[in-house]
């Protein structure tokens, strides 16, 4: 469905977020790692930002700009599809990432990753 190898976007997986999605992303070539769990959720932020890794999670706090502005931030896509659905996440995700294909769709930005749709809003100062 779509082309890793034209991706250069690097991903950073939230610990409330199933290992699989991570392994199939790897599988396809693509940029992501954990970090240890049981990181606070201000210096998963500081690895998405000094890093520029889109931060995928399940924890909608990181999608309030009050908490995690843009100088705080990479870009997040909070996940609104449930985990016990992970092919359906894995279809949703690949979707969306055969429509965003460059740091600078995700830069700055919240995605919000439905089971059909996307829904992207930008992360305030």
């Amino acid at each position: 469905m779509f082309n890793p190898t034209s991706h250069s976007i690097k991903f950073l997986r939230d610990e409330n977020v199933k290992l699989r999605l991570e392994k199939f992303l790897r599988e396809m070539g693509i940029d992501i790692v954990s970090k240890p769990k049981g990181l606070i959720n201000g210096k998963l932020a500081h690895f998405s930002k000094a890093e520029k890794r889109v931060l995928i999670t399940n924890d909608k706090d990181f999608s309030d700009s009050q908490k995690y502005p843009k100088d705080k931030i990479y870009s997040v896509i909070l996940l609104k599809i449930p985990q016990d659905k992970p092919q359906l996440l894995i279809d949703s995700f690949s979707k969306m990432l055969f429509k965003l294909k460059s740091p600078k769709d995700f830069e700055g930005k919240v995605i919000a990753l439905y089971e059909n749709r996307f829904d992207i809003t930008p992360i305030l100062n």
